[in-house]
């Protein structure tokens, strides 16, 4: 294919040939008009028929490319089909997600529209195999990778910083030129570390939630058991990625470059300890008035910060130079001069006020 390409759609699949016809026959029949896009599908080291499944709708869909990466993991598929991609604009999408009919042409327009943003994504709506629990509210949604943000566009960033998540999401190719690629490192939250780096670069997306898709939820993740290893192994890459300690959570997770004045005990913002506090106080609640939804969401909350705690204790132990009365004799200097700080800016600003009074 040697025209110019607007668009490269990735999708990195291992061992789901049964879905990916779905997800390939959504790809491939776009109403694009005069945008020209491919399909890149990576096959991951798959066992079962998906290079024959791949291989059945060549024949009839010439901007289909088969690629094949032995290095097990979703990375490094994505960063294969990056490395091939033709487009100016690289898509990605799962091998279990159907794109709605114009996908490619929203994201095209958006990223035309908007020179601003470096990346794009919208809605992925659940496709139930059955009637979900009634627990499995929308505040359940973010172990499905399913999103739904609303009807209206906004930008993220380091001011707001949502992941859109990689079933429905566009960068321009320029940003892994600068950023980098999805991290290996990662076998979970590959999206929201990009993002991270792309946050912490100074650069933003966008919501659209035009660029809409439709994800299967399989039924072994419509459980309790599943959502509560989740939110563990959420936890632990936030760690991995300290997501935690380059974020000022007083300031509504706003995402900064540097934060000199973090107050943290064995690498772990002192705010998570308060954050733990206030959530077993709202599962309590929430258990005490028998809402099982609010109950289940705050417990997981629970188990997210006690996992990110927990590695980000293994990670300081590994390196730190202190003992644990040196770490904790650090700890009470910091906290003593971060509220020293505080007071005095509270005087200050008392000060002005009577001045301009």
């Amino acid at each position: 294919m040697d025209e110019r390409v607007d668009v490269s759609v990735v999708i990195s699949t291992y061992n789901r040939c049964a879905l990916l016809p779905a997800a390939l026959a959504g790809a491939l029949s776009q109403r694009a008009a005069d945008i020209t896009y491919e399909v890149l599908v990576v096959d991951n080291n798959s066992t079962d028929a998906t290079p024959r499944t791949v291989e059945s709708f060549m024949s009839r869909a010439p901007r289909l490319r088969y690629l094949f990466e032995p290095r097990q993991g979703v990375s490094h598929g994505r960063n294969t089909g990056i490395s091939q991609a033709k487009g100016a604009i690289i898509a990605f999408t799962d091998d279990d997600v159907v794109v709605s009919p114009d996908w490619v042409a929203q994201i095209k327009r958006a990223l035309d529209e908007h020179p601003e943003v470096d990346f794009v994504g919208g809605k992925v709506l659940p496709r139930w195999p059955a009637k979900p629990p009634a627990w499995l509210t929308r505040e359940h949604w973010s172990p499905l990778a399913i999103t739904d943000f609303g009807d209206s566009p906004f930008y993220v960033n380091s001011g707001r910083p949502l992941c859109l998540v990689c079933a429905s999401l566009a960068f321009r190719r320029e940003v892994f030129e600068e950023v980098g690629l999805f991290s290996p490192d990662f076998l979970r939250c590959q999206d929201h570390e990009l993002q991270v780096r792309l946050w912490q670069a100074k650069r933003q997306g966008m919501y659209v939630p035009d660029i809409a898709a439709t994800a299967n939820v399989q039924a072994e993740r419509m459980t309790k058991a599943y959502h509560r290893r989740w939110y563990v192994t959420h936890g632990k890459f936030c760690a991995q990625m300290r997501l935690r300690s380059i974020t000022d959570l007083s300031d509504g997770e706003r995402i900064v470059s540097e934060l000199p004045n973090l107050v943290t005990l064995f690498g772990t913002p002192i705010s998570l300890c308060r954050e733990v506090i206030r959530e077993c106080l709202h599962w309590s609640s929430a258990a005490l008035r028998s809402n099982e939804a609010r109950a289940f969401f705050h417990e997981n909350r629970v188990r997210d910060l006690l996992a990110y705690i927990g590695a980000s204790y293994r990670q300081h132990a590994a390196s730190r130079k202190h003992s644990h009365l040196g770490e904790v004799r650090a700890f009470t200097k910091a906290l003593w001069r971060r509220k020293s700080r505080v007071a005095r800016d509270r005087n200050l600003r008392s000060r002005k006020k009577i001045t301009w009074a």
